[in-house]
């Protein structure tokens, strides 16, 4: 059998350019995606820059946009179709304080974070819990870019999202006492590890809880530490006041740690978690195996 003339004879020159013209246009569509990706990661799209901090970028993908800060390290995303929800399975994680809380009361609450990412927990607390929420952010085209592209709403007598630094935040005599749920999710454009991670910031951030307070924070990173991180936490907070999840599977780790120490039995954890469910787009039945004191 000739197998070159077996081929000549299976395909007429019709069949030859039609495969010809497909595969053209699969390398263009590869091309065009790697352009895409590069203006996403080098600030081509949606470029923000200020000073010596890192350029803010986002990419679309279907119906997904991600927030990066010049790097492909995820700093946050959005489900363009629903803003106000929360998309990533570890931001969900840093709402379990519900879990703790006298739900009717959470709209009297105050929520703050460290660190904005793409603003999902701050349009979450303010959108769907019309909590008062205040948002602390490093950069302020990161603001910026939250504004114009994840449905961030401009400020209001319930929302201020402020310039500032963190470290300086938590230790502001301004708030102290008067946080009901702080989320920490503090990351530079490697997002190697928390760029703060002391135990002199958790006692800040202790201090700003009320007595009823909860803070959540989220270890991340190949350069994390989580032992040391988790101790630091203990030491501030103390050993009976520290809750924590398994990771998620991308290795991101949710600790809970409270102003006063919680323990409520199961039977009426997981009628608080189908409460929460029921009001609110959260999984939090689905956390209750996840979760438990860190001892």
């Amino acid at each position: 059998m000739d197998f070159f003339n077996d081929i000549d004879a299976a395909f007429t020159p019709i069949d030859m350019a039609f495969g010809l013209l497909t595969c053209i246009l699969a390398i263009g569509a590869g091309m065009l995606l790697a352009k895409k990706q590069a203006r996403a990661f080098s600030g081509g799209h949606g470029q923000q820059t200020h000073g010596n901090l890192p350029v803010v970028t986002f990419a679309d993908y279907g119906d997904l946009r991600f927030l990066h800060l010049g790097t492909p390290a995820v700093q946050g995303s959005m489900r363009i179709s629903a803003p106000y929800d929360i998309h990533l399975d570890y931001v969900q994680r840093m709402m379990a304080w519900l879990l703790f809380t006298d739900l009717d009361e959470v709209k009297h609450m105050h929520a703050m974070q460290l660190g904005l990412g793409a603003a999902s927990l701050t349009k979450f607390c303010r959108h769907h819990l019309d909590m008062q929420t205040t948002a602390v952010e490093l950069n302020p085209q990161v603001i910026d870019t939250c504004k114009r592209w994840f449905k961030l709403p401009e400020n209001s007598t319930k929302l201020h999202v402020l310039v500032g630094d963190a470290s300086e935040a938590a230790g502001n005599a301004q708030w102290q006492g008067a946080i009901d749920a702080l989320q920490v999710d503090l990351y530079d454009q490697e997002a190697a590890q928390p760029v703060i991670d002391t135990a002199d910031f958790y006692r800040n951030c202790r201090n700003l809880l009320s007595e009823r307070g909860c803070m959540t924070v989220n270890l991340f990173g190949h350069a994390v530490n989580y032992a040391e991180s988790l101790q630091r936490i203990k030491t501030a907070f103390g050993e009976d006041a520290v809750w924590a999840f398994n990771p998620t599977t991308a290795g991101n780790t949710i600790v809970m740690a409270f102003r006063q120490p919680r323990m409520i039995e199961p039977q009426a954890l997981q009628q608080q978690a189908q409460a929460i469910q029921d009001r609110w787009p959260l999984p939090a039945t689905k956390w209750l195996n996840m979760l438990a004191p860190a001892i």
